[in-house]
């Protein structure tokens, strides 16, 4: 019996992938709703082992998915509704085109709506699942919440995520959950902990938007992430409300509803409105008791019962605790040119109060004249009007504060003052190719000091002198060592005559084993070690050539993945390299300048004094 040929490409990475052409038409969807279904869904493009094979002989690059994403694609209800639009989008159409425009109305008010509550609970089928999936989620709202009414944008889109995104910001203040800030050129990074989930997002500098001439983006793809992005951030918001005792959805101010066009025009009152909502508390539910805090930390019996690390584990629990109250019973007053939305979110995250001047803004709870103020925010380098019972610091101390967690002596954050570097907080410690800055490594280690420290210098230049002193001095030390070297080896010599003058004396013995005795306690005696010169880089020659060994001892299929870590690594290391010199050329140009302006100011003292 002859057996059938297998046909090519028909088992493999030829039967696992699928063009996308190919997935059009199997589904029978436009370019436009095939995108649109694979972002809600989490359908994204695959990269194949062997292209070739994948692409069935074909050569170029193609977009590949997988046949069973496809497949998958194919059961989905959403599918039936792109195509009802379809037919209502040539419905209307050509009632318009007709002029019949009763039909029309009809058409719009009966026009399908996609309802993707279910894709949600498909792809996140428990709580802690969606808050781990919640870093670019909170990124894009809060991005889309800064935007006005654009061309591919919905305007509701933009008002709804400005209300979610305030609502989780909320639901962040209430459970205390914020653990890092940093400011950047990008926009505010934060870092909460919710649930045992750490979510880190970043909030965009509120400027006036400007339009792009240039379609640089494609805003449709950004909108759908949104809109799927909307549904997650509500079903979250809700959870995180019932689990914190809270009324959802809570009672906030105008400027989120659709009603009010003045907010949807004027972007001063929306920001206004947005950081006013941030002041004010929200409604608990009728009867519900407080949120109760963390119990301690309970020691279980784990593999490895490493007593360090649960060291460290109750250390960074009572140092979270102690965060959590970092600004409970302090009172902040801000001026109206420091940022308000992230010291108002920071500030009340960690139990403090904070208001503003209620005659340029909405949303004050308390007068600059109140007596219980203990920090007045400015960015400035003077004021007229001080009051004696506050200190004045700038914005930085707020967020180097809560990154240190604690609240840092204000000596180098008071008006006017040359504020000091703004050092991140996401540092991974376990990577080892990681610049660290030397006012970094001076807060991880005390005992450090940094280069460009006068005082630093000054105790190096005085270690450097005693050094040399100490070389020009003879080294008592090794005197001393020879010496007893010395008397030793005089010792054992007159131990031996000894022994050879009663060894003649004594007849008895035989006259071999006195020769064998002697020459054993030659061997014994102790003598001058003669030094050996090594070659200074002999050891790191054969360190080289046994690694060079030992690299080609990879096997064939792990080769390219090793040259790309190497790769990797000499690229940090260049990395590395460049900030040092960056850094140390910075060091010594402010060096320079310091001088100059010392020279400076002995000039005008000499010139004032001959005057």
């Amino acid at each position: 019996m002859v057996s059938k040929k297998k046909k090519k490409y028909s088992s493999g990475e030829g039967a696992q992938f699928m063009t996308r052409k190919a997935a059009l038409k199997k589904l029978q969807l436009s370019l436009k709703d095939f995108r649109r279904i694979c972002i809600l869904k989490g359908i994204y493009p695959r990269e194949p082992r062997n292209r070739k094979r994948a692409q069935k002989g074909a050569g170029g690059i193609k977009t590949l998915y997988h046949t069973k994403d496809i497949k998958f694609l194919l059961h989905e209800p959403i599918i039936w509704k792109l195509r009802d639009l379809k037919v209502y989008q040539q419905k209307i159409r050509r009632a318009r085109s007709m002029r019949e425009y009763g039909k029309m109305r009809k058409y719009f008010r009966d026009y399908p709506e996609i309802n993707i509550d279910h894709i949600v609970k498909e792809r996140y089928p428990t709580f802690v699942d969606a808050l781990r999936d919640l870093d670019d989620c909170l990124t894009l709202c809060f991005l889309f919440s800064t935007f006005p009414s654009l061309k591919r944008v919905p305007r509701d889109q933009s008002l709804l995520c400005r209300r979610l995104t305030v609502e989780f910001m909320h639901a962040v203040i209430v459970a205390k959950a914020l653990r890092k800030v940093f400011i950047s050129v990008k926009g505010y990074y934060y870092q909460a902990e919710l649930e045992g989930q750490t979510i880190t997002w970043i909030v965009p500098h509120h400027f006036s938007f400007q339009p792009q001439s240039k379609d640089e983006v494609d805003f449709k793809i950004m909108s759908t992430f949104v809109e799927f992005y909307i549904m997650m951030l509500g079903f979250v918001n809700f959870k995180l409300f019932n689990s914190l005792n809270l009324v959802y959805p809570p009672k906030l101010t105008a400027g989120f509803s659709s009603d009010s066009e003045k907010d949807l025009v004027d972007e001063q009152a929306y920001v206004s409105e947005r950081i006013a909502a941030m002041n004010l508390s929200l409604a608990k539910v009728a009867g519900a008791n407080e949120v109760e805090e963390v119990p301690e930390i309970d020691i279980f019996d784990t593999g490895d019962n490493d007593p360090q690390k649960l060291e460290e584990a109750k250390q960074e629990a009572e140092k979270v605790k102690i965060l959590k109250t970092l600004f409970k019973g302090l009172r902040f007053f801000l001026n109206r040119e420091v940022p308000r939305e992230p010291l108002v979110f920071i500030i009340r995250c960690f139990g403090g109060e904070v208001s503003w001047d209620r005659d340029h803004f909405v949303g004050a709870t308390f007068d600059e004249s109140d007596e219980s103020i203990a920090y007045q925010i400015v960015d400035r380098p003077s004021m007229d009007k001080q009051y004696l019972s506050r200190y004045y610091v700038q914005p930085q101390w707020v967020f180097d504060s809560v990154n240190a967690r604690t609240l840092l002596p204000i000596n180098k954050y008071l008006m006017g003052a040359v504020l000091p570097p703004h050092l991140s907080p996401f540092i991974d410690k376990t990577k080892d190719q990681v610049y660290i800055p030397p006012e970094q490594r001076a807060l991880n280690d005390p005992e450090y000091k940094p280069p460009g420290d006068d005082e630093s210098d000054e105790e190096v230049e005085e270690a450097s002198d005693e050094d040399k002193e100490e070389q020009s001095e003879p080294d008592s030390d090794d005197n001393a060592e020879e010496a007893l070297t010395k008397q030793y080896q005089a010792e054992v010599a007159q131990d031996s005559a000894s022994d050879d003058d009663s060894d003649d004396g004594d007849d008895s013995v035989d006259p071999e084993k006195k020769k064998i005795a002697k020459e054993k306690k030659k061997n014994m005696a102790v003598k001058t070690g003669v030094p050996h010169k090594e070659h200074p880089y002999q050891k790191e020659i054969e360190d080289k050539q046994a690694f060079r060994l030992r690299e080609k001892l990879v096997r064939k299929k792990h080769r390219n993945l090793y040259k790309s870590m190497k790769a990797g690594q000499e690229k940090r290391k260049q990395e590395i390299w460049l900030l040092r010199k960056k850094r140390r050329l910075h060091d010594e140009k402010a060096k320079e300048e310091k001088k100059a302006e010392k020279r400076k100011q002995k000039m005008k003292a000499l010139d004032a004094a001959s005057a």
